[in-house]
């Protein structure tokens, strides 16, 4: 069956300058013009609008579903069945959230008690829930999936003392970070203090810890834009700076 634009749009629940915007960036064109010029999509374009939308409802920017979609392996039955995976997943953080709202309620009006962890788990789920969402591709081709799981476990079972040791951990890091560039020497005293403590921080979350896998996550930083970034926001080049002094730690 093919639609027009207007057809389509409407089928989709979308705009028709949605649909316009996707072909000038390519990541969804027509199938063909008919002789009048109207776009024409065929069931392989409303097959990969699908998808695109459900990408959009996780969270994902239009770069990185273009990227998704164009590779050479994209396998739309294993797309479908992570879909289903992350949408069940964002219903059971927001199951959580709704519980922790509802036991907080309770809990004002003194029907019940509410410990600190309790108070805390859904954040802690959403952090999983996050990093899954923007990372989760990536770091289970690294690293497996028993050690992705294996590390969510570990979030989420934090104390709130734990929880607020690493948020303060990480930001001792980036300080460190900062200094440790502007010195220039990775090899340097705090190059290598800034190692230590990426280790110190990586041990709140992984479950078991090897140099190796260190130095891999180091690169694979250097590697992907959006790694990339959150790094680079201190000073344009600190990731790279933050790889090489890792890769001297642990050698």
């Amino acid at each position: 069956m093919e639609y027009t634009i207007n057809k389509l749009a409407k089928l989709a629940g979308i705009t028709t300058r949605t649909l316009r915007h996707y072909d000038e960036i390519g990541l969804l064109s027509p199938t063909r013009s008919s002789s009048n010029g109207y776009r024409i999509y065929g069931q392989l374009e409303v097959d990969k609008l699908q998808h695109i939308l459900f990408y959009r409802e996780l969270g994902l920017p239009l770069d990185e579903i273009k990227r998704l979609i164009g590779d050479e392996v994209f396998d739309p039955d294993d797309t479908l069945q992570n879909h289903l995976l992350a949408l069940q997943a964002k219903r059971d953080q927001l199951n959580t959230l709704i519980a922790t709202v509802e036991k907080t309620i309770l809990t004002k009006k003194g029907a019940i008690k509410m410990t600190n962890e309790e108070k805390f788990k859904g954040f802690k789920q959403q952090l999983v829930e996050d990093n899954e969402q923007k990372y989760g591709a990536e770091i289970r081709k690294a690293y497996g999936d028993d050690a992705v799981d294996a590390s969510y476990a570990k979030i989420t079972g934090m104390s709130q003392a734990d929880y607020d040791a690493v948020t303060e951990l990480e930001q001792s890091l980036m300080d460190a970070l900062q200094a440790a560039f502007e010195q220039g020497d990775p090899a340097g005293e705090l190059g290598q203090q800034v190692a230590e403590l990426h280790k110190k921080w990586l041990c709140y979350y992984w479950q078991d810890y090897s140099k190796e896998a260190h130095i891999g996550l180091a690169e694979m930083y250097v590697a992907d834009e959006r790694f990339t970034a959150h790094y680079d926001k201190i000073a344009i080049g600190c990731t790279e700076f933050l790889r090489d002094a890792i890769v001297i730690y642990c050698s």
